[in-house]
């Protein structure tokens, strides 16, 4: 990794663009909206991107050198290709780059292929919701209180059809009584996941400071390990009978 962690923040912006309150809610785009607060920490370098852009706004050369990726989809998830798919899958796996998957994004071919599942789950209408911090010893969660209130988001809820977290930060309830893991941590590989659930294109979530602070704690929380694969000089290599046999 660079000295600069390499943020980019990708939008299917198709729904800014085409509905006028959509676009008077977040008038640079959600991701904009989003970049917008991440850019106040100036250790990171943030690209924006999004689906209609060159390369589905993610080239090859972009993903290469991109430490975390933040994606949101809803209405045009059928429409990414399974080639970048396969790339960005590929990337986490290998613990080159994390990944954050925002709102609707919970049925992105993207987070699909990489957490093995359909992802689907139940909806209803926009009401007031509860966050609720569940592991306050998490890094995501720190700077996050006991609980907070998002005034309008729209309803998520049990089942989700997801694997078992390896965390299970966040936690919301809804004033319909309904309940939902907000915030999932998953690990692929030697890459790390986070999803988390506000960020409806018809509500305000992305302008609450308690989101926009877990956020960006989770940038650092999946950001890619410091790890090496070379071997030091005169170290000798180990080599067992069922690595053997891997390799031929």
């Amino acid at each position: 990794m660079s000295e600069k962690l390499n943020v980019v923040i990708w939008n299917e912006y198709r729904h800014e663009k085409h509905d006028e309150v959509c676009a008077n809610i977040y008038p640079e785009g959600i991701h904009g909206c989003i970049k917008n607060f991440l850019k106040t920490d100036e250790s990171l370098d943030i690209t924006l991107a999004a689906l209609d852009d060159t390369d589905q706004g993610i080239s090859p050369e972009l993903l290469e050198k991109t430490d975390v990726l933040l994606w949101w989809g809803h209405m045009a998830h059928h429409e990414v290709s399974d080639e970048l798919v396969e790339r960005i899958r590929q990337r986490v796996y290998a613990g080159k780059m994390g990944l954050i998957v925002l709102h609707s994004g919970h049925h992105s071919k993207v987070f699909r292929s990489i957490v093995g599942t359909t992802g689907n789950l139940s909806w209803g209408r926009d009401q007031k919701e509860i966050i609720w911090n569940l592991m306050p010893s998490h890094h995501i969660a720190a700077g996050i209180p006991d609980h907070f209130i998002i005034e309008e988001e729209e309803l998520y809820c049990e089942p989700f059809y997801i694997p078992q977290p390896d965390a299970l930060v966040f936690g919301g309830w809804y004033e319909d009584g309904y309940i939902f893991r907000s915030g999932c941590c998953f690990t692929r590989g030697l890459g790390k996941i986070f999803y988390f659930q506000p960020g409806h294109e018809y509500c305000r979530s992305f302008y609450n400071p308690y989101v926009q602070r877990i956020i960006k704690n989770a940038v650092y929380w999946v950001k890619p390990a410091d790890i090496g694969y070379e071997i030091p000089e005169g170290c000798p290599m180990i080599v067992t009978k069922a690595t053997d046999e891997f390799n031929k």
